[in-house]
């Protein structure tokens, strides 16, 4: 992955979905999802309980087809300049939520607006599924607020050494 939001993203999806091998119901019990949160295909076809187990190469594909396709979404709708850091905690909310709620959010209104400290703190009001707030999601919209709120730094190039005659 070339484009640093993305590596970044992918890593904290990771972190946070884990991974199963074999279909399983999410904390809500109504969807069925596998590999590193994968809810659908690559192919358009809903996880359920008949999926095929996958191994961690082919979830790690299936978030990278994900996210590939919610940075598109995202660039769709935000009018505001995001640094890295920013487009990657987005990333991480819409692979979570869903682009339904990210795209009616007050997060998003907020961010286009121009106010990144009211749009951050949005991040924490999503710590809910099936009527239940989640200490697990309230931890990863903590860490996509923290990201969001991280000034990005370039990371420093590696710069050929220069050969000296002896």
């Amino acid at each position: 992955m070339s484009d640093p939001a993305l590596s970044i993203a992918s890593n904290m999806i990771a972190k946070f979905e884990g991974f199963s091998p074999v279909p399983y119901l999410g904390p809500t019990g109504r969807t069925w999802t596998i590999g590193c949160g994968t809810t659908v295909l690559p192919d358009g076809t809903p996880v359920g309980p008949a999926t095929a187990p996958v191994t961690l190469e082919t979830a790690v594909q299936y978030v990278q087809h994900d996210i590939g396709g919610i940075l598109r979404d995202i660039d769709s709708v935000v009018t505001a300049p995001l640094n890295p850091n920013q487009t990657a905690a987005l990333i991480d909310f819409t692979y979570n939520l869903g682009y339904g709620a990210f795209r009616s959010s007050t997060l998003l209104k907020l961010l286009n607006q121009g106010d990144f400290p009211g749009a951050a703190d949005q991040f924490t009001r999503w710590d809910f599924a099936g009527g239940q707030q989640l200490p697990g999601l309230l931890r990863r919209r903590e860490a996509e607020k923290t990201l969001f709120l991280t000034p990005w730094v370039q990371p420093a190039s590696a710069s050929p050494t220069s050969l000296k005659a002896t």
